[in-house]
């Protein structure tokens, strides 16, 4: 097991160097809060933690005052389809930022378990680091937005949730949230979201996180007032926006039966008995008592287009307008 754990060390360091090339290495301190509610109440006694993330500028752009895309990866970490999307940001004119909080923490992929790296301890590194950028003379600080996938989508879709913003204090603040296939398996006690566009991309198929959650949470965002949409792509599954055909993520878990209420404080409490899920043997416990495991995985080409073809306008629309 020792031999295995400096193997996969040394695997992510190389990894991390490959995905360094051509591009900038930005690091900042952070901390690994494990859910929202330690981002809520007890920020300040979180343990420092060091992180980076990989900043890239468009070939044909003079480097002052550029707009900023924020990428955050899902449980897989980062994947092709999404350095396609960071790549056509590229291309259009944007400076982009690979949020690396997998590599900095040695960590491969959390499918199937969801606590090494948790949808908090992202949200904190992604303002930590907005909290260097947006000083960097060749990024326009009021023209940042942020999206992800997946684990990614959560971080994307909560980092406007308002209680989260007020805890951090960041420096900056993104000015667009676009979210793909985020778990939405969350009852807001407090509908309270940043006044910057939020929309989710979701597969009508998706059994791994099901879209249904985010229709209704939209619904109530909507009714709250909150500059939020929602686009289902039909016949599709997790992932549809990758290529390749549909597989079984083993180790995954399907959600479908799963809703959480999330009081005002962050605290997701476990669907029986109402006991916060703020520690990583009570998350495990109440997912085992309601997901599955095996959801599909895969591309669907006529989502996949549109997808990108929806990413494009939405980004440019809310960055460049």
């Amino acid at each position: 097991m020792k031999l295995r754990g400096l193997i996969l060390a040394a695997a992510v360091v190389y990894s991390s160097l490959i995905i360094a090339q051509n591009g900038e290495r930005i690091s900042f301190t952070s901390a690994n809060p494990f859910s929202l509610y330690h981002i809520i109440t007890d920020l300040n006694n979180q343990e420092s933690q060091q992180a980076y993330g990989i900043l890239r500028f468009p070939d044909d752009r003079d480097r002052i005052d550029l707009p900023l895309v924020v990428g955050v990866a899902g449980s897989k970490n980062w994947a092709d389809h999404h350095l396609e999307y960071l790549a056509m940001y590229r291309e259009m004119g944007f400076a982009t930022f690979e949020l690396q909080s997998f590599d900095a923490r040695s960590v491969s992929s959390t499918v199937g378990e969801q606590i090494s790296v948790t949808t908090a301890t992202m949200i904190l590194d992604a303002y930590r680091a907005l909290d260097v950028l947006v000083k960097d003379p060749r990024i326009d600080e009021e023209r940042v937005a942020i999206t992800g996938w997946s684990l990614g989508g959560g971080v994307t879709l909560f980092s406007a949730w308002m209680p989260v913003i007020e805890a951090i204090q960041p420096k900056g603040r993104f000015k667009a949230h676009l979210s793909f296939y985020p778990p939405c398996i969350f009852d807001l006690e407090l509908i309270d979201f940043s006044t910057a566009p939020i929309h989710i991309l979701a597969g009508e198929l998706d059994n791994w996180v099901p879209a249904e959650p985010c229709e209704d949470l939209i619904m109530q965002m909507q009714a709250a007032g909150v500059d939020a949409g929602i686009t289902v792509y039909a016949n599709a599954h997790h992932g549809f926006d990758r290529e390749g055909e549909l597989e079984i993520a083993e180790n995954g878990y399907t959600t479908g039966d799963c809703r959480f209420t999330m009081r005002k404080d962050g605290a997701v409490l476990m669907n029986f008995l109402d006991i916060p899920m703020i520690t990583p043997i009570r998350q495990k416990i109440s997912l085992a008592c309601c997901a599955g495991r095996g959801p599909t995985l895969g591309g669907n080409p006529e989502a996949r287009t549109a997808a990108f073809s929806f990413a494009r306008q939405f980004i440019e629309t809310h960055l460049l307008d």
